[in-house]
């Protein structure tokens, strides 16, 4: 009978390939433990893109304060409708490189509370100016800021109320950057525009000439881009969204945001825990139509917020990835030639609000800096492969907007107005060239010396070029 060899006689090639396939013990769980890496790693989420981070600090005032927007108002608030808050969002990309949006339910925030509030930005969380943007949503029934403005001449007790007022809104701006960059976690960013059809020119041409009311053929902007911004776990944590259009439904005493507001309010309620934002972009001559009643502020706000919606809840959505960019820059706009004695003449004029406005001038001429010409801000924000932001001062006619599609049609362009300064309207070459509010007489209770010289346009142009140059626009 034939003996079976023993296990200590196996042949050698065999004992060789048990060895060449599984090794020692130590290599056996060499292997299964990089196994289990591979297979570790292949299940685990991919790093978020960006982190992003929010806050919502309320800035309604605490007592009856003068309000911002109209000139007829003669005593302080009544009473609040709506309050008023400054929210912020922060955005970090891969890189670290960090950009701050700060929204707010005010008339507009001057530069002198801008450059107040990003000094200290930079140096508490070293975010460069061209990375930090404020926009107002330019509500009528908000509160007076101090000002250079001249459609009011407040008594001392009135004066003092607006200067604790805006003492207050610097800090609490200030308070909403850290909140929202201490909020800083990891998100994904999503793109989409929605509609809302409220909005309309108001540049109604008359054998007159051109007066505030409604132009049914002019040009306008129904867009409304939304940014979503959504935990890791995809939740949405953030939803920042435009329209270019006037806050001026409401002229009352009472404390609103007015459709913005609303919109606000009802995104709110439809996302729940949600923080919505509202971005006012080039709605200089744009208005709500119709206007003038809480209904009508509130169905705007519904309308606008119905928009928003549809475009969250849409597929035609872009998820963002890539770098964040910004560029900012100061341009010099002339305002066309004016003297002394054109002042002197107008310390006689009829109207109250030309009278203060002389008086501005004039100390001006007296301290030998007559004012020639406006340093005015221009910014691009790039969101990754997503929207460019360009913000730009002032009240911003919807020319700019149209225009500046034109020349970038490349990029998915969202052009704000009421950013980081409010000093006055920005007319186009065309509202310049055909007059009326927005081209004039508006510089008057802005206490500026008059309208800009013709090349305005073409001076924003210019420096809108060079920032979009430098965060790499096509």
């Amino acid at each position: 009978m034939m003996k079976l060899p023993s296990k200590d006689r196996l042949p050698r090639p065999t004992r060789r390939l048990a060895t060449d396939h599984f090794g020692s013990g130590t290599g056996y769980a060499r292997i299964l433990l990089l196994l289990a890496t591979t297979l570790a790693a292949a299940a685990a989420p991919k790093a978020a893109e960006f982190r992003a981070g929010t806050s919502a600090i309320k800035i309604t005032p605490s007592k009856p304060i003068w309000m911002s927007g109209y000139g007829d108002r003669n005593h302080p608030s009544e009473g609040v409708l709506t309050d008023l808050w400054a929210k912020a969002l922060a955005i970090e990309d891969k890189r670290g490189t960090r950009i701050v949006i700060v929204s707010t339910d005010l008339l507009g925030l001057t530069r002198s509370i801008t450059d107040q509030v990003s000094a200290r930005a930079q140096k508490q969380w070293n975010i460069d100016r061209a990375n930090l943007l404020f926009n107002s949503s330019h509500t009528h029934t908000g509160p007076v800021i101090k000002s250079k403005m001249a459609m009011f001449e407040l008594e001392p007790g009135d004066q003092a109320v607006v200067d604790e007022y805006t003492r207050d809104l610097v800090e609490k701006l200030y308070t909403a950057i850290g909140s929202a960059m201490a909020d800083l976690e990891p998100a994904t960013l999503r793109y989409s525009i929605g509609t809302a059809k409220f909005s309309v020119n108001r540049r109604q041409f008359t054998p007159n000439g051109v007066i505030l009311g409604v132009q049914p053929d002019g040009p306008v902007d129904h867009g409304v881009p939304v940014l979503e911004v959504r935990k890791a776990d995809g939740s949405l944590k953030t939803i920042l969204f435009g329209y270019a259009c006037h806050n001026t439904t409401l002229n009352h005493y009472k404390i609103s945001g007015d459709y913005a507001g609303f919109a606000q309010i009802e995104v709110q309620k439809k996302y729940p825990g949600v923080n919505a934002m509202f971005l006012l972009l080039c709605g200089g001559d744009q208005n709500p139509n119709p206007r003038r009643s809480d209904a009508l502020a509130m169905q705007h706000g519904a309308s606008l917020a119905s928009g928003v919606a549809a475009a969250v809840d849409g597929n035609a959505k872009q998820d963002l990835k890539g770098r964040l960019r910004a560029a900012f820059q100061f341009t010099d706009l002339a305002f066309r030639v004016h003297t002394r004695e054109d002042f002197e003449k107008e310390t006689k004029h009829a109207s109250h609000f030309n009278r203060l406005r002389a008086k501005v001038m004039l100390a001006g001429y007296d301290n030998g800096h007559p004012v020639r010409t406006l340093a005015y801000p221009v910014q691009a924000i790039r969101l990754g492969d997503g929207p460019v932001v360009v913000a730009l001062g002032g009240e911003v006619v919807i020319d700019y907007a149209i225009r500046a599609r034109k020349e970038f049609q490349k990029e998915k362009l969202v052009v704000a107005g009421y950013s980081n300064d409010a000093a006055c309207y920005i007319p186009s070459k065309r509202v310049l060239g055909e007059g009326g509010y927005e081209a004039d007489f508006s510089m008057v209770y802005y206490g500026q010396p008059g309208p800009f010289a013709d090349d305005v346009e073409e001076r924003i142009f210019g420096t809108m070029r060079r920032v979009m140059r430098r965060i790499g626009a096509k």
